[in-house]
């Protein structure tokens, strides 16, 4: 994390190595695991780096503490997000085929006519 993209200044060397970790640990387990896995991997973990931040920014304050550490771990949070944003649209829902949508009785297109045989006009059953 440079602090030009972050316009403030530099987080820690401590969050910045930690944030750097996580993201070669997700690599690693993205050549093992697969994409979606490895992001939310690194993600929970992230998160969990994000709420320990924030606990020691509330507990020294904004003056002692270092508010650029969550920042930049927010900043990395919102980039894995995008990663994985971009490459998992999501589970299909289920009991329908990839394309297949519910029609509405307004937008439903009238189905040509079907041969359906010959029929009993209001008589039941044969003879």
């Amino acid at each position: 994390m440079d602090s030009a993209r972050l316009g403030t200044t530099p987080a820690t060397d401590e969050v910045i190595e930690r944030i750097a970790e996580i993201e070669s640990q997700r690599q690693a387990m993205e050549k093992d695991a697969g994409h979606a896995a490895s992001c939310s991997s690194a993600l929970r973990r992230l998160h969990e780096l994000l709420d320990r931040e924030k606990d020691a920014l509330q507990l020294r304050g904004a003056g002692a503490g270092h508010p650029e550490n969550v920042e930049a771990v927010a900043v990395e949070i919102e980039r894995v997000k995008g990663m994985t944003a971009v490459t998992s649209p999501g589970p299909a829902p289920r009991g329908t085929y990839p394309g297949q949508r519910k029609a509405t009785w307004r937008n439903a297109h009238r189905s040509p006519a079907r041969n359906r045989g010959r029929r009993t006009m209001g008589r039941a059953g044969g003879r």
